[in-house]
């Protein structure tokens, strides 16, 4: 089968809402997330993402299914928890694009479609004029109860992209892990690449 990847933007985005709620909540579900998806949430935070000016979504998709999807959008166009490390720090949140998520079902997985993902928002990001692309990525224990054995983290697929991580920038957020009764914050360390 084939799969086709494009960049969806303004109402396209909207469209593919359901698909992408659907996405997140099925592959964060896996380590190194482990997130216990809400739909109310979900539908909150895409329509945030929807809204902002210059935001794109790119979709895999076959024989018209979507089986994966990455966001991307101005760090200046994101929740305050994520600006602010960076405004901390020095950096000017105007110039930077942040990488959301990149939710691909485990059938599609080593196939490239995780390069056209970057490769998309990269794009994206160079449109917008953006000095550098950053994401944050969950920070967990080595020894967490629920690590797989066979666990690759993706560190060296992002420094082949080019993305090295930032010394001592971090952000916080909370999410209900499986096993929770309630939300926990979770540490992320974040990546940047310049543009």
């Amino acid at each position: 089968m084939t799969v086709t990847i494009r960049a969806l933007t303004g109402s396209e985005i909207l469209a593919a809402m359901d698909d992408l709620a659907r996405l997140r909540i099925a592959v964060f579900a896996e380590w190194p997330y482990l997130y216990d998806g809400d739909p109310g949430y979900e539908r909150d935070y895409l329509a945030a993402f929807a809204a902002a000016p210059d935001a794109v979504l790119v979709a895999a998709s076959v024989d018209g299914r979507i089986v994966g999807l990455a966001t991307a959008s101005p760090l200046a166009a994101q929740e305050e928890a994520l600006r602010i490390p960076f405004e901390d720090a020095g950096f000017d949140v105007g110039s930077l694009y942040y990488f959301g998520e990149s939710v691909l079902l485990p059938a599609w997985r080593g196939q490239g479609i995780g390069h056209a993902f970057f490769d998309h928002r990269e794009a994206q990001a160079r449109r917008y004029g953006a000095a550098a692309a950053t994401f944050a990525a969950v920070i967990r224990p080595e020894d967490h109860p629920d690590r797989p054995r066979d666990y690759r983290p993706l560190d060296a697929f992002w420094d082949k992209r080019g993305y090295a991580p930032v010394p001592g920038l971090t952000c916080a957020l909370s999410w209900k892990d499986h096993r929770d009764s309630e939300e926990t914050a979770k540490r992320l360390q974040y990546w940047m690449r310049p543009l």
